[in-house]
This record gives structure tokens, C-alpha cells and sequence, in this order.
């Protein structure tokens, strides 16, 4: 990437806070950033990073922190680098992820409701069946000489259709998902060359997104007409329960498609552990827990200060914008033993990769559902997963993504 597409920043290094001077939306960095990972973890518990001008937290106790202390450092200003406060968002912001109480209060509650224990019970059998099929084509395809992407043909694959169908949307065009997705999640990061090119690959089908967050074309008992009744109780108003429906729709395909996709490489990469779970199939949850905390889907998100403040011994003032490195969090050798390790017997309980905190990733429920039904299909069927082609990441500002997997799949 051109560096010169990015904006420098001005602000002079706070005193006594520790310098790192990495750019976090550069290929180099986004394509394999665990060693700057622990460059920052090693640096202090805060540090600064003079590229943007901003604090940054990489250890899973300043992490956690800033994440369970909602009224000192907000979401209201942005959850990206773009402070709100300073400037107007590209888009309405959303009324759950870059809100405060007590406007988020009430939002969460209604997409709490719906996204609950008991809704995951009811639409479990519906979306193992989905998995167990797909696993079926893929392996009728593979025998009649087809290559099988793990990221075309499964990770992108199931999401696209267990969610919106839950969601209540219709069957065309879904792979719009998928480019408005990457655009959003480009957005939290610089306005660098990688958001423009995104921006530009999702203006034809903004139409389509906005059109699918109207109740007329959302199947009647879905997610999404839930939230429509939620507005008819009076809980919302109607002009909001679009954007609760954008949420859905921006922040529920993309993340779970590469945590599925990201698991499934760790699976091929470490045998050993997919022969445990193929074994047991118990071992999916925690396995699909393990490659969350090995490989965090969502790398990194900020928060902005709303007082002078002090964080484990650094002060911060007021209005400043400081990213939380989640991925670096969930790999830091204070929380976990052998962090460079893959191991599904771990249960990496407080790992940071659907946050923490009343902004904790409210759609995890369904996504853990997701993960673990695909990871125990594919261990019913396929005793080994192999790489026959190196895969292919594809950078974003803000997630841990593949673009393809070429694999072998080895029927039991």
C-alpha cells in the first residue's frame, strides 16, 4: 500500500508513555502481525503509536480494561479511528455498536432478546442439517474432480445462507453481504487506498443493502421483522429499526465467515488437534473457541476517552482515541500458557475476540452455534483436511480474513 494515501498524524508523543512506531494498515503488518503484536505487549500496558496519533492497548489486562470501563473510554465517538466527535460519520451511526447508554441500553436489549440461548435451540437442528449437507455436496463434488475452496465453497458459503435466512432476507444477490461487510470493517480503519477500493466495489449494491433493511422485504418471524414488532411495541421507533437491521446485516456474515474460514486453516495446519476432535466431536466448541483466540477474526477496535483519565498507570486525556488490540490480547503469554500454541483442549475462557463488556459482540451466541455445527459436520466426514494450494489472505483494516483454501478433503 502507498503510505502516502495515509493521513499522518500530528500529535507529539505523550511524555513517558512508550513509542512503537509500527503502522497497524500496512500489508506488511495486516498480512502477519504477531510479531509487532508482541512488540506492543512487550513495549507497557499502554503505548503510542505516532503513524495516527493514537494510544494503544495490546495486553489482554489493559484490553479487558478498556473494554469493562463503557463510561470512560465510549463508543458513541466511533469505534474506528475517525473520532465523532470531531467530525461526521460517513454513514448514520450504529445504534448498537457506536452507541452509549443509555441509547444502547435499549437496543441491546431488543437484539438481546432475539439473539438468546433459547432462539440458538430453536434454529440449531435447522443449521447443523445446513452444515451436514454442505459437507455432503462438497465431497460429491471432490469425487467428481473438483478442487474444493474451504473459503469460496464453505466459510463463505454456510454463513451466507444459515444467517440471512434467519435474518429473514431473500435468496438473491446475498454476496452483496460479503462486499458491504468488507467496506464497513475497511472503515474503522485510515481512509488508505484498501477502504477506497472497497467504498468503490460496494456503491452499486448500497441500494440493495438499505432496500433489505425495510420490513417489506423481510421474511415475516425472522430477525429482522422481530425487530420490526419491537418497534410496533414501541420500544424503538420505526426509523430506527433499519439500522438495528444494518447491524445485522454489516456486522453478522463477514466476522463469522472468517472465523469459520480461519478455524477450518488451523484444523488443516495442526492435524494433530483435528484428529482429537474427529475423535470427539464434543472438542467442536471449545476448538472453535481455541481458533477464535488463535486467530481473531476481529483484530482490532477503539474506543475514545471521555475524561482525563488513567489507564495501569498512563494518563490519557480527554477525547483521545485509543485502539485495543484484540488479537494481541488473546495471544499474551501473561493470560495464557504457550500462547503460540493451538490447542483445543485449552478452553480459552476470556479470550477478547467477540470483546467484552456491555459492547461484547451481541450475535456471539449464533456465531458460536455456526462455528461448532460446520466444525462437527466436518468431523463426522473428513478425517483430514489438506492444504493443496497456499492460502490466500485478504487484508482488511480491521479483520483477520481469507480470500481462498484450496484443500483435499479425506473422507472417513
Amino acid at each position: 500500500m502507498n503510505t502516502a494515501t495515509l493521513s499522518p498524524a500530528t500529535a507529539a508523543p505523550p511524555a513517558g508513555v512508550p513509542v512503537v512506531d509500527v503502522d497497524p494498515y500496512c500489508d506488511a503488518f495486516l498480512s502477519d502481525p504477531y510479531e509487532a503484536h508482541r512488540q506492543l505487549r512487550e513495549a507497557g500496558p499502554v503505548v503510542w503509536i505516532p503513524a495516527y496519533g493514537i494510544y494503544a492497548c495490546a495486553r489482554h489486562e489493559s484490553v479487558h480494561a478498556v473494554f469493562n470501563d463503557h463510561a470512560t473510554f465510549i463508543s458513541g465517538a466511533g469505534v474506528g479511528l475517525a473520532n465523532f466527535n470531531q467530525e461526521t460519520p460517513f454513514r448514520p451511526k450504529s445504534l448498537i455498536l457506536e452507541a452509549d447508554p443509555p441509547s444502547h441500553t435499549k437496543a441491546r436489549a431488543i437484539l438481546a432478546r432475539i439473539l438468546s440461548p433459547k432462539t440458538v435451540m430453536q434454529i440449531r437442528a435447522t443449521f447443523t442439517a445446513e452444515a451436514e449437507s454442505l459437507v455432503e455436496r462438497l465431497l460429491a463434488r471432490q469425487m467428481a474432480g473438483e478442487t474444493i475452496d474451504a473459503v469460496k465453497d464453505l466459510s463463505e458459503v454456510y454463513p451466507l445462507k444459515v444467517f440471512p435466512d434467519a435474518v429473514g432476507v431473500g435468496d438473491a444477490n446475498r454476496e452483496n453481504l460479503l462486499l458491504y461487510g468488507n467496506m464497513i470493517f475497511n472503515a474503522f480503519g485510515p481512509r488508505n487506498e484498501r477502504l477506497q477500493k472497497s467504498a468503490e466495489l460496494v456503491q452499486p449494491v448500497t441500494a440493495w443493502i438499505m432496500a433489505h433493511c425495510q420490513r417489506e422485504n423481510l421474511r415475516p418471524g425472522g430477525f429482522g421483522d422481530l425487530i420490526y414488532q419491537a418497534a410496533d411495541a414501541g420500544e424503538i421507533t420505526h426509523d430506527e429499526a433499519p439500522l438495528l437491521v444494518r447491524s445485522f446485516l454489516s456486522a453478522g456474515v463477514d466476522t463469522t465467515v472468517n472465523g469459520i474460514g480461519n478455524a477450518i486453516l488451523c484444523m488443516a495446519n495442526h492435524p494433530d488437534q483435528y484428529a482429537q476432535l474427529c475423535a470427539d466431536h464434543s472438542l467442536a466448541r471449545p476448538a472453535f473457541e481455541e481458533a477464535l483466540r488463535f486467530e481473531s477474526s476481529v483484530q482490532t477496535f477503539f474506543r475514545t476517552t471521555s475524561k482525563d483519565t488513567g489507564l495501569l498507570g498512563v494518563q490519557i486525556p480527554k477525547d483521545s482515541k485509543i485502539v485495543t488490540f484484540l488479537a494481541a490480547a488473546n495471544r499474551d503469554e501473561r493470560q495464557w500458557p504457550d500462547p503460540d500454541r493451538f490447542d483445543i483442549q485449552r478452553r480459552p475462557a476470556g479470550h477478547m475476540a467477540f470483546g467484552s463488556g456491555i459492547h461484547g459482540c451481541v450475535g456471539q451466541v449464533v456465531a458460536r452455534l455456526e462455528g461448532e455445527v460446520v466444525l462437527t459436520a466436518l468431523a463426522k466426514r473428513v478425517s483430514r483436511i489438506e492444504l493443496i494450494g497456499a492460502p490466500q489472505r485478504r487484508l482488511n483494516n480491521t479483520l483477520r480474513a481469507l480470500a481462498s483454501m484450496p484443500v483435499r478433503l479425506i473422507p472417513v
